[in-house]
């Protein structure tokens, strides 16, 4: 039987815990919360991991490290300043991690109406505290429907015209292996959701993903499993991010619209 991220009541669990966290990655996250917490002193509210790490299915030298932070103010530039050095330094000390990733926002950002079904969500479900008082107290439970798949990943069709302008800047093999992660991980993600209530459950499992939505659109599931493959193993050839952008992402964002609507304008 399928397990599908759901409690008894058909309602989202938190995907993440901080017991799931691999002998390797331990000194990394111990270092993480130290370090955040020296960094941004007063101004943090409380800090999240999210993605591999959390799960338990992180890579030894593959993966990166995903914190979200939240801050009692809105990021300004000196919180990115101080977001960046971080990242970095994190990044150079463990070799562990392919990478740091880093969100800032502010504690009202996070909690506001317009963001319930989007980072609200996000951080209820998709994210693990780390330090400081957990936000998902003051957040609803959530369902996979058709509202969440909107507001999570309705906005596809007005993304991928800032993804085009970043394809066109890029002409390394580094900046291509970045996008094509970037890319595939967030196409993937897409297709799921946009057939995550037909499902009935939620999995951050990315080639997991791309065979559950193959069962809804066999006529493009080598596609959607390919680009799965991509966000596990960068490409650095740019006829990949292409592909994408003329076929596989026009395409979904069309059928995401049909089905669910577009995200509210933020």
């Amino acid at each position: 039987m399928e397990r599908r991220g759901l409690d008894a009541y058909g309602y989202f669990e938190r995907e993440g815990a901080l017991g799931r966290v691999q002998s390797a990655f331990e000194p990394v996250v111990a270092a993480a919360r130290e370090r955040i917490g020296e960094a941004y002193g007063q101004r943090l509210h409380s800090a999240y991991l999210y993605g591999s790490v959390p799960r338990g299915t992180a890579r030894p030298g593959r993966s990166d490290l995903d914190l979200l932070l939240a801050l009692h103010h809105e990021a300004a530039d000196e919180d990115r300043d101080t977001a960046e050095v971080l990242a970095r330094g994190l990044d150079q000390d463990f070799a562990e991690i392919d990478g740091v990733g880093i969100l800032l926002y502010g504690k009202n950002t996070l909690l506001s109406e317009q963001e319930r079904d989007d980072l609200g969500w996000f951080l209820a479900c998709l994210c693990t505290p780390l330090l400081g008082a957990d936000l998902a107290e003051h957040l609803p439970r959530y369902r996979p429907d058709s509202l969440l798949a909107r507001e999570t990943n309705g906005d596809l069709a007005a993304v991928l015209p800032r993804w085009r302008a970043r394809l066109e800047a890029a002409s390394t093999p580094a900046e291509y292996r970045k996008l094509s992660r970037h890319f595939s991980r967030h196409l993937v993600r897409t297709g799921f959701t946009l057939v995550m209530p037909r499902w009935g459950g939620w999995t951050s499992d990315l080639a997991e993903s791309a065979e559950i939505f193959g069962r809804y659109y066999p006529e493009r599931a080598a596609q959607m499993r390919a680009a799965a493959a991509v966000a596990l193993d960068p490409a650095d050839d740019p006829a990949v991010l292409h592909t994408y952008l003329d076929d596989l992402g026009p395409w979904l964002a069309d059928e995401y619209t049909a089905r669910h609507g577009t995200k509210t304008p933020r």
